[in-house]
Parts: structure tokens; C-alpha cells; sequence
């Protein structure tokens, strides 16, 4: 029984041998896989390949994908692989219209840039020309003479100071339904008030106001308007109280706001 569970030397070298084979064979084969990966990979970033090839940019009113593009600094001659997401987003982020800026980089070769930009809160009348207003306050110098506003208010009469920048800081606060319906709104300083402006809705009433109160006022314009008569229009004036004055009629009538806590 022992002699027959001793392996002689001679029988083990072959075993031994094949089994030495078959490593090297998958060394070889790693060190193979390896190199090609290692020439493929140059190959890949020498060429054409690692280029950008498509773009996608969203949410740009303001500006053109070209012209987004051309802010970034991206083009189709960037390596996909050396592209600064960062520094691109920083450097759309500087526009005065850019919000928020988001770079994607998506194998193999695109680019995916997703922005949103400050709402336009108004639109500044000088003469013929118009000047957006954004929510951060800023006015842009670009003219938009050949573009009417319509969803926005026209801010007409006012100059760069204390009353332009109440009148922004206003708006900014009130409700988006409520500053959808202004159509114009004219700065009508008088000897007793030097913030007092003048509106026209788009649902045909006139609003005589204040800049010392307008937010808090106007967050009831439609509770005051839903006690109006709809077919007979005039003015609301909020400067002090409120009263409604119809345009045919002689009288004032006078119009209670309503509180938050009964509405």
C-alpha cells in the first residue's frame, strides 16, 4: 500500500512543466491585452475620437447654442477628456442673464450643457427703446427696440436710482400671477410722494399707487377686482386705502381689501 501511493519524480516533471506552460500563457496574454489596450488608448486620444463631436444646450432664451458655446470656451477641436466643467460653468455664470450654469461630459465625444436664466421681470422704457430688467436687479444694456414686450411690465418714466430700484425690489416679490397682469407701469412722483406710480392692467383697470407699500397692496388685487363689476372699468387707487373710481362714473367707490385670513 505505500508503494503504490509514492509519485515518482519522473511522472510529476510533466504535470509540473504543463502547469509552469499554462501560466506563462496567461501572463503572456494579460501582458498582450494590456499593450493593446495601452496602444489603442493613444491611439484613441491622438485621434479624431476624443474630439467633441455633438452638443446639446437647453433652457437658452438669451443667447444661441452657438454663442452659449463660444462662452464656454468648448468646441468640436476640444478633447472631451480635458474639458473643465468647472471653469466652463464659471465662465457661463458670468452672464448676466445665467442663472445657473450645468456641464455634462458624456462618452464618447458629448457635451451637454443645461442653463436657466434670470426671469425677466420687466422691461425699461427709454424712448423707442426697451431694456430687460432681470430678477437680480440688473438692467441690460442690449436694445430691444424691434422686440414689444408682452409678458412682461413696461417700466416707463423711470431713471436709474432710489425709485427704479424699490420698483425692482417690488416686483421681485410679488406673486407671478399678479405681475403677469401688469401692462405698464409709470413712475408719477408728486410733491407729497416721490415713489407714487401709476398702472394699467391687462384687464383694463388703472391702479393709482405707492412704492412705500405696493407689494402689500397689490397681493390683493384679486380680491379686489373679484368685487368689481368686470364690464364697468376704472381706477383703483391703493395709495391710501383703497377706492374704485369706474371712468363714467362721478363718485368714488370705495373698495375694502380683504385680509389673508378671510380669503
Amino acid at each position: 500500500m505505500e508503494k503504490e501511493k509514492i509519485v515518482s519524480i519522473e511522472e510529476r516533471i510533466p504535470k509540473l512543466k504543463l502547469q509552469r506552460r499554462k501560466k506563462a500563457n496567461r501572463r503572456l496574454i494579460i501582458m498582450l491585452i494590456l499593450f493593446f489596450t495601452l496602444i489603442l488608448c493613444i491611439i484613441y486620444f491622438q485621434s479624431p475620437l476624443s474630439k467633441v463631436k455633438s452638443f446639446s444646450v437647453h433652457g437658452n432664451d438669451s443667447y444661441t447654442a452657438d454663442e452659449i458655446l463660444k462662452f464656454s470656451e468648448i468646441s468640436s477641436q476640444s478633447n472631451i477628456w480635458k474639458i473643465n466643467r468647472n471653469e466652463a460653468e464659471s465662465k457661463l455664470e458670468k452672464l448676466p442673464e445665467i442663472k445657473n450654469a450645468e456641464v455634462t461630459v458624456r462618452l464618447p465625444n458629448t457635451v451637454k450643457i443645461e442653463l436657466k436664466e434670470y426671469e425677466k421681470l420687466a422691461y425699461l422704457s427709454k424712448g423707442k427703446d426697451f431694456f430687460p430688467v432681470l430678477g437680480n436687479g440688473e438692467i441690460l444694456g442690449n436694445d430691444l427696440s424691434d422686440d414689444m414686450p408682452v409678458n412682461a411690465p413696461i417700466l416707463i418714466g423711470f431713471k436709474e436710482g432710489k425709485a427704479l430700484d424699490e420698483m425692482i425690489s417690488s416686483l421681485e416679490r410679488l406673486p407671478d400671477e399678479i405681475l403677469s397682469s401688469i401692462s405698464e407701469i409709470h413712475y408719477k412722483p408728486s410733491k407729497t410722494d416721490a415713489y407714487r406710480i401709476n398702472l394699467f392692467m391687462n384687464d383694463g383697470y388703472e391702479v393709482n399707487a405707492t412704492l412705500r407699500n405696493f407689494t402689500e397692496k397689490m397681493t390683493h388685487y384679486p380680491s379686489i377686482i373679484s368685487q368689481l363689476d368686470p364690464a364697468q372699468k376704472g381706477v383703483i387707487d391703493l395709495e391710501v386705502g383703497s377706492y374704485f373710481k369706474a371712468y363714467q362714473a362721478e363718485e368714488a367707490e370705495e373698495v375694502e381689501l380683504k385680509k389673508e385670513s378671510e380669503d
